[in-house]
């Protein structure tokens, strides 16, 4: 996995240090990268790849937009990084009931993760909470330029509302950036998806072998939750008898001009 770092990034690291704030950077960005984590090991089960992590000045991105996914997987790709926020939330107040002298230790980690999960969970594109917004209008939408205008309008009232808590409640300029950006990410076009070229990946020798029996329906994606690096897999398909057995190279061959949603025998 590649990361990149961008030059504000680093700048933004710099100034925090110069004003007394670089724990707070280090815990953000920390806090930023298990996040994209979580959509990473997501993606991967779900047979796509990521290329890299950027670093960015409000946080990080995890290069692996996918286009062509079903509406229920990109759902669960998107609630993949909210839901590792979530459980270091949890287990940090977990850690403050049972010790509780550990809170001005880890009050930093709680609230940097709080803060990213609301954030994230925004109905903007390109959030996380946009993305799921999309897939729900996308079961009404089901022309390109429709679904592009409604993301953009949605995204519109979510800077209003942004600027309005700034303007009335909260005066942190915080808000402002995240308002700006979410406006100039809405027009980005996303990159395509890359499918992994598992037939690519270097082989490890002396590996244990692993038999998996599926059903004869069974689809590309059922097959590569049983992927183990660190032993070879082995499928050996069954309808009312036994039809087939299929080997890992033989299944990412097949992969290569197939998707992840075909079903393995057809």
């Amino acid at each position: 996995m590649k990361i990149t770092i961008h030059p504000l990034f680093l700048a933004v690291g710099l100034l925090s240090a110069l004003f007394g704030g670089l724990p707070i950077f280090i815990i953000c960005a920390l806090t930023a990268l298990l996040h994209e984590c979580g959509h990473i090991f997501c993606a991967a089960r779900l047979g796509f790849e990521c290329k890299k992590i950027s670093l960015m000045p409000f946080g990080a991105a995890a290069v692996c937009d996918i286009e062509g996914i079903s509406p229920s997987d990109e759902v669960k790709l998107a609630l993949a990084g909210p839901l590792v926020n979530l459980l270091l939330c949890v287990a940090v107040a977990g850690l403050w009931w049972f010790i509780p002298e550990t809170y001005v230790y880890t009050d930093l980690i709680f609230y940097s993760s709080a803060g990213m999960l609301v954030l994230n969970l925004l109905p903007a594109y390109p959030l996380d909470g946009g993305r799921i917004v999309k897939c729900i209008f996308g079961a009404f939408l089901k022309k390109d330029r429709a679904l592009k205008i409604a993301l953009r309008a949605m995204n519109i009232v979510v800077v209003i509302v942004i600027v309005i808590i700034y303007v009335f409640a909260v005066r942190n300029l915080s808000l402002l950036s995240a308002a700006v950006l979410l406006l100039c990410s809405a027009l980005a076009k996303s990159p395509p998806a890359v499918k992994i070229n598992f037939a690519a990946k270097k082989k490890k020798k002396g590996r244990e072998i692993r038999y998996v029996i599926l059903d004869e329906n069974a689809t590309f994606k059922d097959a590569l939750r049983f992927v183990d690096s660190s032993r070879f897999l082995v499928l050996q398909l069954y309808g009312e008898k036994f039809i087939d057995e299929i080997t890992e190279d033989e299944l990412y061959e097949k992969l290569l001009t197939r998707s992840i949603y075909d079903k393995i025998l057809e």
